[in-house]
Formats: C-alpha cells, sequence, structure tokens
C-alpha cells in the first residue's frame, strides 16, 4: 500500500516538473496534453491519428461508433467479403476493435459473446430479421466448449466457406464446434473398418479425372475402386496413409 503512494507521488511530481521546464507555446498545443492522457501506443494502421484523439473519442460520451464509420464506411473488400460483410449492420466496433496496445498488436480481437449481445441490442432497436442471430434453437449449448450466447449467433452467415462438411451436416456449426478454434478434440473417427467414408469425406478433384486410374488406384493396388470407396484405399490414420502402400504423397 505504501508504495502504491510513493508512486502515485512521484507521478504527480514528474508532472509538476515536466510542465515546469516546458515552454508556454508547448503547453498550449492540445497534442502535448494528449500524450499526457494516452494509455498506450496505438496499433500500426492508427498510429497516424496519435496526436488525434479527437478522430475517436468525444468528450465525456467516449468513442462513438460514427466516427469509425467516418473512416471506414467506403471500405469495400470488408463489405464485399463474406466472412466480414456482417460489418455493414453492426451499430458497435469498440468491443472488439480494441486500441492503444502497442504498435505490434491488430486493433481486432473477435468476441464472440459481445457480437451476440450487439446483435440481440439491435433486436430491441430493429427487428428480428437480425442475420447475426438465429431463432431456430432454444439458445441451449449442445456443449460445454460454448456459451449460450454464442449459440443465438447464426455462425453460416459468416463461416459458410469455411464449412468442410459441404452443408452435409447442416449450417448449425454450434452443435459441435465452439468459437476458439474449428478443431473438436472430443471427435472420435468411425471404426477404421467403416465402409461409409463418402457420407462427411468429398475425393479431391483428381479422383474425378484420368489420374485416378492412371496412378491413385493403381499405386493403391485397387484398379477396380470407385472414387466413393474410400476405404478400398485410404486408412483413418491420413489420407496420405495407404493400404499396401505406406505413407504416399503424390499430388
Amino acid at each position: 500500500m505504501k508504495s502504491k503512494w510513493i508512486y502515485i507521488v512521484a507521478s504527480i511530481l514528474f508532472v509538476v516538473l515536466w510542465i515546469m521546464t516546458s515552454s508556454e507555446s508547448a503547453l498550449k498545443q492540445p497534442a502535448t496534453w494528449q500524450r499526457l492522457a494516452e494509455p498506450g501506443q496505438l496499433s500500426a494502421a492508427h498510429a497516424h491519428l496519435e496526436n488525434n484523439c479527437a478522430a475517436c473519442h468525444t468528450s465525456v460520451t467516449g468513442i462513438e461508433t460514427s466516427k469509425c464509420i467516418v473512416c471506414h464506411a467506403n471500405n469495400e473488400s470488408l463489405l464485399q467479403r463474406q466472412p466480414t460483410s456482417f460489418h455493414g449492420s453492426i451499430s458497435s466496433c469498440k468491443e472488439c476493435h480494441l486500441e492503444h496496445q502497442g504498435r505490434g498488436k491488430r486493433a481486432t480481437s473477435m468476441d464472440h459473446v459481445m457480437l451476440a449481445k450487439i446483435g440481440m441490442r439491435q433486436l430491441k432497436d430493429d427487428d428480428v430479421n437480425n442475420k447475426l442471430l438465429t431463432w431456430s434453437k432454444l439458445w441451449v449449448p449442445p456443449h460445454a466448449n460454448i456459451t449460450p450466447d454464442e449459440v443465438a449467433l447464426n455462425c453460416a452467415t459468416c463461416h459458410s466457406n469455411d464449412d468442410r462438411h459441404f452443408q452435409l451436416f447442416g449450417q448449425d456449426c454450434a452443435q459441435c464446434h465452439a468459437t476458439d478454434k474449428w478443431m473438436i478434440a472430443e471427435f472420435r473417427h468411425p471404426s477404421p473398418n467403416s465402409m461409409d467414408c463418402a457420407q462427411c469425406h468429398q475425393a479431391p478433384p483428381s479422383h474425378y479425372m484420368m489420374h485416378f486410374k492412371m496412378i491413385s488406384a493403381r499405386v493403391a493396388g485397387r484398379p477396380h475402386a470407385r472414387v466413393d470407396q474410400c476405404f478400398q484405399c485410404h486408412q483413418t490414420t491420413s489420407w496420405n496413409d495407404i493400404l499396401g502402400a505406406g505413407w504416399y504423397k503424390h499430388h
């Protein structure tokens, strides 16, 4: 406790000494006082605003979304890309875009819980056609790795391009996945003796060309195998672990 007060007093003395030794003209500059109040460096992308706090902040109110829009509203690449197009209907930016963390940090920190809460706030202000959320379920977490707020999100709105299941499992990603990573630690592959691989796996483009019969099937020693008979050549340890041939990579 004592060391805390020593730190506070030392900080005040430093500021007073700095003011006493600074020139009068420097004290009249807004940038001088802004530097004293700055909690940390801006990211590299916003470094040009270092001496212009008013570009993002409003006195008493704080950070306002309207000021973000002034610079970013015409970012066509952001609004036209499927994973980021949801920004066109977002009413708040500061929850996921954090500043004053230094030059080496990105100003983006995706927070799915906050995104869901923003969507809920917008429902009260706008209408029930909020694309961020889905009303097809009762928001009961299907597993322990996801929160009730995150379950309310319509994952496919942003992640349909990431769907490796080709919609075979539907579009409700939250039934199996969490928001911090796609990999599911609890997943256990079906029996190596299973013959229903094609239910979940789609063959690569080369398997639908002459390459399959001329090379792939011959290397595996299965010249009469069909493309949908994955079990004839592949093992569940890895796609490149070929029955009778071992580890083989030729693509």
